[in-house]
């Protein structure tokens, strides 16, 4: 047991030195602080200018969350950084071994093949912390302004960021140890993530099944966390998808084994993870952890909502494009099956952008059905919807005052950013990269 141990440190401690050496993962740390700069003084500047700085209105009250207006454009650096920068430093990582030979000589020792990909993944994510810290930079510095910060969104945020990375540490894993070389593994890593971003457009033009499916890619799961709003289904889907991508490179770097028992293997790795997956759609569980209920209807309109008996079935006759089918799926449908699962919700639509649907017959009405009971509208806003609602229902939500979100408007620049990501920090990674290295 302890020499298992003590070869599980020596791992460790030569997957730290393989990071220290990595250039890749240098440039990552010195392209992270004018990334996150950038984003977080454009952000700040727009919010003092919708606070009223330079002369603009004196702000919109409620609309002032810096979930929205500081965190989620902040740690879009993040999102930017793991998609494009974070996968050529897994591939330089896991390829790095087999290219170098040091596999070979690691596949003598008794440690199993998962444990050595897992002390990979283990310092590949801590890397990705040292490289989040000009977004505790950020953070610090909007406390220093007088910002607001409420914990559970900005934990939300990070977190989501955080099983982003995985995500791709996992993906990026996979395809450095199938392939023979570095550079086919960089282009296997960026098709999957092309894919999904088609997957998100072509789900944002069929809908139904596509839009289910794409609910799952990283793109969205991001933006929901970024939102603060954690789904339980989008969760396990993505740690699941990590787990498989860790685990199909632990079969993959045993050079021993042959190729059809690898491929084998790897098949039924991945239909046990869709298993997974398929069952974790099961679950329509989600947590609003913003503090403005950003994905939520007030406290009184959900109690009213679950007290209404069903289900509820709503026909929207809107093209998948039509701006208004967007606003009515984002601001009302999203938050009206977080309340009751049971709503059904049934589109009708000829075409995809419902350009010359305009003249058809009922083309933008929006039909409620409950028990019988039936409404037509042409509103999509929330209050609307929710007023149909009621009125077939026969029932009036109680108001609540306390439950309204006032905001929290902030006129501040963002004093010393530059300095910090500009120059401080550059300084900082170029000086211990030249120490560390030397």
């Amino acid at each position: 047991m302890r020499l298992h141990d003590s070869a599980w440190a020596w791992l460790l401690e030569k997957e730290w030195r393989e990071l220290l050496a990595s250039r890749a993962w240098w440039v990552l740390l010195v392209v992270m602080g004018p990334l996150v700069g950038f984003a977080f003084t454009s952000a700040v500047r727009s919010y003092a200018e919708a606070s009223g700085l330079n002369g603009t209105a004196a702000g919109v009250g409620e609309a002032f969350s810096p979930l929205v207006g500081i965190w989620a454009p902040t740690f879009s650096a993040c999102e930017l950084a793991a998609v494009f920068l974070l996968p050529f430093v897994v591939i330089r990582i896991v390829a790095g071994d087999r290219q170098g030979g040091a596999l070979k000589l690691e596949l003598q020792h008794a440690m199993p093949a998962p444990g050595r990909v897992a002390a990979k993944g283990l310092i590949l994510l801590l890397g990705w912390v040292i490289a989040s810290v000009p977004v505790m930079a950020a953070i610090v510095l909007w406390h220093s302004y007088g910002g607001s910060i409420y914990g559970a969104e900005l934990a939300t945020v990070a977190a989501g960021h955080v099983i982003n990375a995985g995500l791709t540490i996992g993906i990026g894993a996979a395809t450095a140890s199938i392939t023979e070389h570095p550079s086919t593994a960089a282009i296997l890593t960026l098709s999957v993530t092309v894919g999904t971003w088609i997957l998100n457009f072509v789900a944002a033009v069929q809908g139904g099944t596509w839009e289910r499916l794409a609910s799952f890619t990283p793109t969205t799961m991001v933006a929901d966390f970024q939102h603060g709003l954690i789904k339980l289904d989008a969760a396990i889907a993505a740690v699941t998808l990590t787990l498989l991508g860790l685990g199909i490179a632990a079969v993959w770097v045993r050079l021993g084994v042959p190729v059809r028992r690898r491929v084998a293997e790897s098949i039924a790795a991945t239909a046990f993870a869709l298993l997974v997956i398929l069952a974790g759609t099961a679950t329509t569980k989600s947590w609003d952890m913003s503090e403005s209920r950003l994905n939520s209807f007030s406290r009184s309109d959900e109690a009213t909502l679950r007290s209404i008996p069903g289900p509820i079935s709503i026909d929207v006759h809107l093209a998948p494009e039509d701006p208004r089918r967007v606003d009515l799926d984002h601001r009302v449908i999203a938050k009206l099956r977080r309340v009751r699962p049971d709503v059904n919700v049934h589109y009708q639509s000829s075409t995809s952008i419902g350009l010359f649907e305009q003249t058809s017959a009922g083309y933008g009405e929006i039909w409620y059905d409950i028990q019988g009971k039936k409404a037509m509208s042409r509103a999509v806003t929330a209050e609307a919807v929710l007023e149909t609602l009621y009125s077939l229902a026969a029932v009036t939500p109680a108001a609540d005052e306390d439950d309204v979100f006032r905001g929290h408007p902030l006129i501040a620049r963002p004093a010393k950013a530059v300095a910090v990501f500009y120059l401080l920090w550059p300084a900082l990674i170029v000086s211990a990269a030249i120490a560390l290295r030397s």
